[in-house]
């Protein structure tokens, strides 16, 4: 979620003002796809007048909006080999345009690639603040704004190359994937750099570089045996998207007539005793006024949104796909969407951002959910976010321990684990792009690695946001740009270079260090991403787990006191009873578990390997 400018608009009907070229969508498809019956979006003006024709593709079917500017055309290409394939549109029995369109060859188990998983540790980047890899597109002729980095809401440059020109620091640092907030076209006027409000979907804005650099940054990724995740926006598309300019009917997008802004109560999708005017406005309205709200029941919307995201997952090689908003669709458009690619891609990875702040919710959008299955409801969904522990995180390190604050709520958060169909599978994060930074919540280091101690060693897949690692800081409450800062580093007039150890503080160093032998130790530790969890209940703000996989063993202490504490082992006896000792990854020291007392130093984590 996020927040824009609010404009005036009262949308109804736009036409086309001036003749154009043909757009067809998608622009090509691939053989031997199990989706192999697609549906083709021809737009131009008056364009539904015209009869298709193929002596090449069986067309299936012909389809026409109130809108004449459009034509629909259902083609089966199954069995079809690659090549391009004639489409004739012919008025009177003339041929009015030829369509060469393209079936492409697969890669090689292109429908059995492995998506992102608890073995993986996601990198979240914003790449208009991340780097500057190529100043000469930082502003386009034919997208209106600017590049401008003096002002904080602005463009400030960072591209796709930006980030293939870093990809070394991030593979340093210890994670394996990269989530980069979207990058299709977003030509609002303002605060386009968020790219939620996208204009074009089949195409990256030219700001970030092309849809070429896009399937080289997964191909620079794959090199380096990492993996890349879209963020995908199935609820919404921006107000300067060309269809929502010219809309092929009415009922594309929600309409109440024109804007009608939702509630965000995401609770009325699950709700028994919601009224049906509340359940309305959450699902059909519109996120922000510059924000059309989609609408998921309409079956050609439905499948284009199907065609659009596994065009992508081929076109680009990706590795999983993040979902904005996902709790805000109609979810039987959800399920339908989701089953269709997971159908295609059986071993891929979709997460949703499903940001509501009870567990029971947050599992029932999860696939194979009991929760769901009540209301005879499967989302189809592998991975949700866990926003539960993240609102246990924002308060539990800083708070007054008592029965119910503290540590404690750390805990508490993973008494309900039992509620997910796969709790390995979920999304576990401290801050992402929406939410105060951790290190201005938390501005103390010894805070900053209790914190991501626990990111990096409960079950879940972590997911950490760029800057961190250096001690970056943000204030939500001064707004979205300040949580949004440009990485030190990622422009040539920086005078601070952080992506090298030689150009980093010394402060930026003991964060960078801290983090790099972290999730580096987590990258092969396999105990962390498929073990068992048992915890033991938070005594004087110290919280201790552990992590168990067949005869492998992790202890995690966690202390939140400002004094160092003696941790008496007995009451620990039902997992350490066949362990004598250690190793501290951490500090890479020795530890003497048969003594019955361990020390841990005031405002420190431990990771215990256990021999």
């Amino acid at each position: 979620m996020r927040h824009l400018i609010v404009i005036t608009f009262t949308l109804l009907w736009v036409g086309l003002s001036h003749s154009q070229q043909l757009k067809v969508e998608p622009p090509n498809w691939w053989s031997g796809m199990n989706r192999s019956v697609i549906e083709l979006m021809i737009y131009g003006d008056g364009v539904a007048k015209y009869t298709p024709a193929s002596d090449q593709l069986n067309i299936t079917a012909t389809d026409r909006t109130d809108n004449d500017n459009y034509l629909f055309i259902t083609l089966e290409t199954k069995d079809l080999q690659p090549g391009d394939y004639l489409i004739t549109l012919e008025e009177d029995g003339e041929v009015e345009h030829k369509i060469a369109y393209e079936l492409k060859a697969r890669r090689e188990g292109s429908a059995q690639r492995k998506g992102f998983d608890s073995s993986d540790l996601i990198y979240l980047i914003m790449p208009d603040r991340f780097a500057n890899g190529d100043p000469s597109n930082d502003s386009v002729d034919d997208l209106v704004e600017k590049a401008d980095r003096s002002n904080p809401g602005g463009r400030h440059g960072g591209d796709i190359q930006g980030i293939i020109d870093h990809l070394d620091y991030i593979k340093e640092l210890g994670a394996t994937a990269i989530w980069s907030t979207p990058l299709c076209e977003d030509n609002d006027s303002t605060y386009s750099y968020h790219t939620y409000a996208q204009s074009d979907v089949y195409q990256i804005d030219k700001r970030y570089g092309t849809n070429e650099d896009y399937r080289r940054l997964a191909e620079e990724l794959h090199k380096r045996d990492m993996k890349l995740i879209k963020d995908y926006v199935t609820n919404h598309w921006g107000l300067q998207h060309w269809m929502i300019q010219d809309l092929p009917d009415y009922d594309w997008i929600h309409q109440f007539p024109g804007y009608g802004q939702t509630n965000y109560r995401m609770t009325t999708q699950m709700d028994p005793n919601a009224s049906a005017i509340d359940t309305r406005h959450n699902e059909d309205g519109w996120f922000v006024r510059s924000m059309p709200d989609l609408n998921q029941r309409h079956p050609k919307v439905l499948n284009y949104l199907i065609q659009n995201a596994i065009w992508w997952v081929e076109y680009a090689d990706l590795d999983g796909f993040r979902v904005d908003t996902y709790s805000y669709g109609n979810k039987e458009g959800m399920t339908a969407w989701t089953k269709a690619i997971m159908d295609e891609y059986p071993n891929f990875n979709i997460v949703g951002e499903v940001w509501m702040h009870d567990q029971a919710q947050n599992a029932y959008w999860q696939k194979d959910s009991k929760l769901g299955a009540i209301q005879g409801f499967n989302s189809h969904l592998p991975s949700v976010m866990d926003f539960t522990l993240h609102n246990a995180v924002m308060e539990a390190f800083r708070e007054e321990p008592s029965w119910n604050k503290g540590l404690i709520r750390i805990y508490e958060n993973f008494v309900n684990d039992f509620l997910y169909p796969d709790i390995n599978n979920i999304l576990v994060f401290t801050e992402n792009h929406d939410t105060m930074r951790i290190n201005e919540f938390y501005p103390e280091f010894n805070d900053y690695r209790l914190v991501m101690t626990l990111l990096s060693t409960v079950r879940g897949i972590p997911q950490v946001y760029y800057g961190s690692e250096i001690g970056m800081r943000g204030d939500k409450g001064k707004g979205d740009a300040d949580i949004r800062r440009d990485f030190p580093g990622g422009w040539e007039d920086d005078e601070l270079i952080a992506f090298s150890a030689e150009g980093r503080t010394a402060e930026q160093g003991r964060y960078f260090d801290f983090s790099k032998k972290l999730f580096n130790w987590r990258k092969q530790a396999e105990v962390i991403h498929k073990g068992k969890t048992i915890h033991f209940v938070p005594r004087d703000e110290v919280y201790v787990y552990f992590r168990i996989l067949d005869d492998a063993r992790v202890m995690v202490v966690l202390n939140n006191n400002e004094n160092e504490v003696n941790l008496d082992l007995d009451r620990f006896s039902e997992v350490l009873s066949t362990n004598d000792n250690g190793m501290e990854i951490l500090s890479e020291s020795a530890v003497d578990l048969n003594s019955g007392q361990l020390k841990v130093a005031a405002k420190t984590p431990m990771i215990i390997e256990l021999k």
